[in-house]
């Protein structure tokens, strides 16, 4: 789990959306704050004085030329600072650096729950390569008895210990079981491998198929504790998510609503300007100006207008998220809690139909052994028993990716074990 959340690319995607967020919070939140520039520019110009007799022309009346033109050339220079202030009288700047802050607290809970559910779904892929090893060794071991029955009917039907017909017949389905067990081992080993590599990818490494799991399922740990205050189901990513983004649309539709409102803005400017480059910081060559200004929109097209129904609509929206939010938190949690009984007594039906079908397997092998018996039941009993145990292995995984559910149903950070 610690290396899927340092390797994981999707959580790092994740990661990067939060940074995202923060930093458009602060573009926003800029807009609020006075900017400065400071500028500095260069200039020359030449002017060129034609049609005045005082100041150049041709000799009795002639076209000028560049030569009998008089000209002159200008050197500028300036240095200045540009303030810029817009004055938020009417809080519309603060309403949406408070909408891009939500945001991106949405976003922050966004990566709560993309880590949670990459953590639950390491968990899953855990006790699937678990459950797959377990399936695999029941395979192996399914194998191993067709063998040794095959093998049994081999040596009979080859001593003719019985009818060679009904023999053959005999030896013949054990073979075909054997070539079954052999295809289901394979199965086995595939699904296995699968398992390794899905574990693999989720954890940021190469899907090399090399992982090693566990042994064996662990058994279900004990369910939580009953009467569990519904406040609980707060501390989800999801729906802590969906409240902020209605937060933010209450915001934005605050800020909609405000721009039909005048705006305030004053303006400064300081610095020098002279014609000369070596004077350029002297102070006696200082210009200053300052300026405020009132904009009222007037005339938008309607487009301020439509932007409040938007945002308004948008509102209604992020509401129906959180109601979706919150009734899938509680229809998740009593979904996980049903599931866990329903799966609690298949799980005691079938450890009950494992002890059973061993017994009777144990005795109808002991009855062929003795020649009381036939080796249709043998075959009979030995499949059943691997069946049975092969669905009591699936329900146990069942169990414990359900009590994961159940963790993640309850905000994924309950404090007790379970």
């Amino acid at each position: 789990m610690a290396e899927a959340e340092r390797r994981n690319p999707d959580l790092q995607i994740a990661a990067s959306r939060v940074a995202q967020a923060a930093e458009q919070a602060r573009i926003v939140a800029s807009a609020g704050r006075p900017n400065a520039a400071l500028g500095f520019g260069a200039r020359r110009t030449r002017q060129n004085f034609i049609g005045f007799p005082d100041f150049g022309g041709a000799p009795g009346g002639g076209e000028p030329t560049e030569e009998t033109v008089l000209q002159n050339l200008s050197n500028s220079f300036g240095t200045s600072l540009d303030v810029s202030w817009e004055l938020d009288v009417w809080g519309r700047i603060r309403q949406g650096t408070s909408a891009a802050m939500a945001e991106a607290e949405a976003a922050g809970m966004d990566f709560a729950a993309a880590r949670t559910s990459l953590i639950a779904q390491v968990a899953k892929a855990w006790f699937a390569l678990a459950e797959a090893g377990e399936q695999h060794r029941l395979a192996t071991e399914t194998l191993r008895a067709t063998e040794e029955t095959e093998r049994a009917l081999g040596d009979r039907f080859r001593t003719g210990q019985a009818e060679g017909q009904i023999v053959g017949a005999q030896y013949r389905l054990a073979k075909s079981d054997t070539a079954a067990a052999r295809a289901a081992l394979e199965q086995a080993s595939g699904t296995r491998d699968a398992a390794r590599r899905q574990l693999e990818i989720l954890i940021g490494r190469p899907a090399r198929g090399t992982l090693e799991g566990p042994a064996t399922l662990p058994a279900p740990p004990p369910r939580p504790p009953a009467g569990l205050p519904s406040d609980l189901l707060m501390r989800r990513p999801d729906v802590r998510a969906a409240e902020r983004r209605f937060a933010a649309s209450g915001r934005k539709t605050e800020e909609a609503r405000r721009a039909l409102f005048p705006q305030f803005k004053l303006t400064g400017s300081t610095g020098t300007s002279t014609d000369d480059l070596s004077r350029l910081l002297d102070s006696d060559f200082g210009v200053w100006t300052l300026a405020g200004n009132v904009v009222q929109p007037v005339l938008t097209g309607g487009r301020l207008r439509a932007e409040i129904r938007v945002r308004r609509e948008q509102d209604r929206e992020a509401v129906a998220a959180l109601q979706k939010a919150v009734l899938q938190a509680f229809g998740e949690v009593e979904t996980a809690l049903a599931a866990d009984a329903f799966l609690a007594r298949r799980e005691a039906a079938l450890k009950e139909a494992v002890a059973l079908a061993n017994e009777a397997d144990t005795e109808a092998r002991a009855a062929y052994r003795d020649g009381v018996g036939d080796i249709l039941t043998v075959f009979a009993a030995q499949n059943r028993r691997l069946a049975t145990e092969a669905q009591a292995i699936s329900v146990r995984r069942l169990r414990l990716d359900n009590r994961i559910n159940l963790h993640l149903a309850l905000g994924g950070d309950y404090p007790a074990a379970f």
